[in-house]
């Protein structure tokens, strides 16, 4: 394109050709300038912006030449700011001219209209976007906030919502920016129709699905309201349910969403092809297998003959491909291939094994905990740097930290060393937790009227794993100060070390009807040793000096009950008696819970014996437990729970009252009131017994809403159990029984448990209570 020639244009001040020289160079024009050597520069219209941020965008300085390629850079410069809405370059003599026109400030953005939504969190993901108080007004970010917000709604099922902007400008070039929003009401799912059908009723096939109608609960779930996102998740489950019940061709052909014209309404229309129901005629493994065909054989879920079950295939093939990695082969290839008789309606599966290059373990990697120190994290773990991989031994680390019971997230990554195919780095992250509570509070019921309680505990004391608390009970029954710690690593080889020193004083509920007080004072230790990575030993000594006071009154009104008359006239003067004991302890615990707060999987056992062979006293009392999780479904798990306990005294000695078992309420048999079955005094007051039986029973649910969040679910229960008085046998017979439901939630303060009972059983003499809570571990 030719240059114009000076001739050809009409006559211009100096200043005006530099900009329409400028002009025609943005615009693709070809009329020039001559270039001038520049004397001074001038910013104009300037408010807010600082010259010398205008001047650093220019691409000529004083006494420099200013061309046209300059000119334009310098205008494309400063519009790319995003500060000027408008940008002229002149020339005044030698002086070049920069003239702007400033985008106005935001003065402030506000939402009027909003119900669904927090404004102050709305205002905050603006700002993140450069859409907030004192920053630059730009139309473009604006437009894209509201199509934001219009998502936003649409995805919580408001169809009809409007979204109106205004943009007022005010004084000192500012605007303020309001999105009126008319949220409509929420659209619901009125129909969910599924064509194709024929295994299956329609309901059987609905009731998969996490979209529903509007029901009982809708209000809560939000499962009437429509996403794309829950569609997609109820099309892979109606796809698991056929294949896991024989139909190996099942597809979904398409779905098809509506809406009504007044966007209340929507229909859904789901189209499927279920195809034939096949049978396995066989499945065998081919490929590498390090002679262990037959170890690998037996991991197999599905078995020739059965209904084709696509989870049992996918579980078969991940179990296989584990155990691959459990010899250091940690990219496994293992492969399903179907071989499909459509004339028999059989199929039949060839696995093929690719092990790959053996791996072994170059860095372990520990991320995320920046209070508890990386020894108390990396001494869990049983793999180990610079040797093979082993998937196995991954696992138990990721468990041993987890039931640390300090994080609230643990997750480990596997990736592969760049540059290598034989390497990995094992990458933990952990999410840290608050593992000190500091609980101070107050209660009240009819029984123990003003209870105060404290307690001070740290299970993770300066990030060392050690554990120190202080409890403290001013209840009218069990006055309780307590002092303990425990080290699980007292060793490096993990022997634990705890002890206790505590003053606790317990008294009849009601001393108006019977009234004793047993007063203990003593401390113990105890050591804890591992024997396998689920099986812990523990030894323990203690010393314990009891005294125990009884008083004479009405048999009906302030009088002590007759046992513990007895014991204080075989061990007193008739109204004192002070006895010392040295019991020690002896006990076993295996612990291969998936977790400890809330556990969907694994056994929980102890056993535990304290004998007393020298003192004043004589005695021994032996506790077993046996807690058992099975995940029934991916969130839905059986939970149950036995306790026996049996106490005798020996050398002539009598079982000592104070070492009575207990039982009723939260932790025993629920629906009774707590610590309130087995042997009464005359007046009704319970007086617990030296043997107890303990069964319960739990089915376990996610709270609706919640999915797979296992801190709060709700559980219906099944509980027996009753105390049994010295030299009593223990009969099922005696046992009462309760049923109910409940919640468990693990709250910021501890786990929290409240639940409804209703007893079975219950005999005249026993003390009902039917709404339960405790605050604290318990099963």
């Amino acid at each position: 394109m030719k240059l114009h020639s000076a001739r050809h244009l009409l006559p211009v001040s100096p200043r005006r050709l530099v900009a329409l020289a400028a002009f025609a160079l943005c615009s693709g024009q070809a009329l020039a300038a001559a270039p001038f050597t520049v004397k001074d520069i001038r910013v104009e219209g300037i408010q807010r912006t600082e010259a010398g941020t205008v001047f650093s965008y220019l691409p000529v300085r004083v006494g420099e030449t200013f061309t046209d390629e300059k000119g334009s850079a310098a205008i494309k410069a400063l519009y790319a700011t995003g500060f000027f809405k408008d940008v002229r370059i002149e020339a005044d003599g030698d002086v070049l001219v920069v003239l702007v026109e400033e985008r106005p400030a935001i003065a402030a953005v506000d939402f009027t209209g909003i119900k669904e939504f927090d404004k102050d969190q709305l205002n905050k993901a603006l700002k993140d976007i450069g859409l907030g108080e004192s920053r630059t007004y730009d139309k473009s970010l604006v437009d894209r906030a509201e199509q934001e917000l219009k998502r936003q709604y649409l995805g919580r099922g408001l169809y009809g919502v409007l979204v109106t902007t205004t943009v007022t400008p005010i004084e000192r070039n500012r605007v303020n920016i309001t999105f009126a929003v008319d949220e409509g009401e929420t659209a619901r799912i009125r129909q969910i129709n599924v064509v194709g059908n024929k295994a299956f009723g329609d309901s059987e096939i609905r009731s998969r699905l996490a979209l529903s109608t509007p029901g009982w609960f809708s209000w809560y779930t939000k499962s009437d309201q429509y996403s794309k996102q829950k569609l997609t998740g109820d099309i892979e489950a109606l796809k698991s349910f056929y294949l896991n019940r024989g139909y190996l061709e099942f597809q979904v052909e398409s779905t098809q969403v509506s809406i009504s014209p007044d966007k209340k309404d929507i229909y859904i229309t789901i189209n499927i092809s279920e195809g034939e129901k096949y049978t396995v005629s066989a499945v065998k493994i081919e490929g590498e297998t390090f002679g262990r065909e037959e170890e690998l054989q037996s991991l197999l879920l599905l078995k020739p003959g059965e209904l084709y079950a696509g989870d049992k295939l996918t579980a078969s093939v991940k179990r296989i491909s584990e155990r691959m990695g459990n010899f250091g082969y940690a990219f496994a290839n293992v492969n399903a291939n179907p071989q499909i008789n459509r004339e028999k309606k059989e199929v039949a599966f060839t696995i093929l094994i690719d092990p790959g290059k053996r791996v072994y373990v170059r860095r372990i990697n520990v991320a995320g905990n920046t209070k508890t120190r990386d020894e108390v994290v990396r001494r869990e773990f049983r793999q180990f740097e610079n040797s093979w991989y082993d998937g196995e031994k991954i696992r138990l680390s990721r468990d041993r930290v987890d039931r640390l019971g300090y994080f609230k997230e643990v997750t480990i990554d596997t990736p592969e060393v760049t540059g290598t195919t034989d390497q990995v780095d094992i990458n933990m992250a952990v999410t840290e937790k608050p593992t000190g509570n500091i609980l101070i509070g107050a209660g009240f019921s009819s029984s123990e009227k003003l209870t105060l309680t404290g307690s001070i505990q740290q299970a993770n004391a300066f990030g060392s794993g050690t554990t120190i608390g202080l409890d403290v009970n001013t209840s009218k029954r069990n006055r309780t100060i307590a002092l303990s710690q425990s080290n699980p690593y007292f060793t490096d080889d993990g022997v634990s070390r705890s002890y206790e020193t505590f003053l606790r004083t317990t008294r009849p509920p009601d001393i108006n009807t019977g009234d004793y007080r047993v007063q203990q004072l003593g401390a113990n230790m105890k050591f804890g040793v591992p024997f396998s990575e689920s099986d812990t030993v523990f030894f323990g000594a203690g010393v314990e000096r009891t005294r125990v006071e009884t008083f004479t009154g009405d048999p009906l009104h302030n009088d002590s009950p007759e046992l513990y008359k007895t014991y204080v006239r075989n061990f007193g003067d008739g109204t004192n008696a002070v006895t010392n004991s040295f019991p020690l302890t002896i006990a076993w615990q295996r612990d291969s819970r998936d977790s400890a707060l809330s556990p969907s999987a694994g056994r929980y056992q102890r056993a535990n014996l304290e004998i007393a062979p020298i003192g004043d006293l004589k005695y021994y009392r032996a506790i077993y437990q046996h807690q058992y999780f099975l995940p029934l479904f991916r969130t839905i798990t059986l939970a149950t729970n036995g306790e026996l306990d049996y106490g005798r005294g020996f050398g002539g000695k009598a079982y000592p009252i104070f070492k009575n078992f207990y039982a009723g309420g939260i932790g025993s048999v629920r629906g009774y009131d707590s610590s309130s079955l087995g042997p009464k005094a005359l007046n009704g007051d319970p007086l617990g017994g030296s043997s107890r039986l303990i069964l319960n029973a739990e089915l376990q649910f996610p709270f609706p809403g919640s999915g797979a969040d296992r801190s709060l679910r709700w559980y219906t229960f099944a509980d027996a159990g009753n105390v049994y008085a010295d030299r009593e046998r223990i009969t099922v017979s005696a046992l009462r029984y309760s049923v109910g439901i409940g919640i468990s939630w693990i709250s910021p303060v501890g786990p929290l448990r409240l639940s409804y009972g209703k007893p079975l059983n219950a005999k005249p003499e026993d003390r009902l209570q039917s709404f339960q809570f405790q605050l604290g571990q318990g099963f």
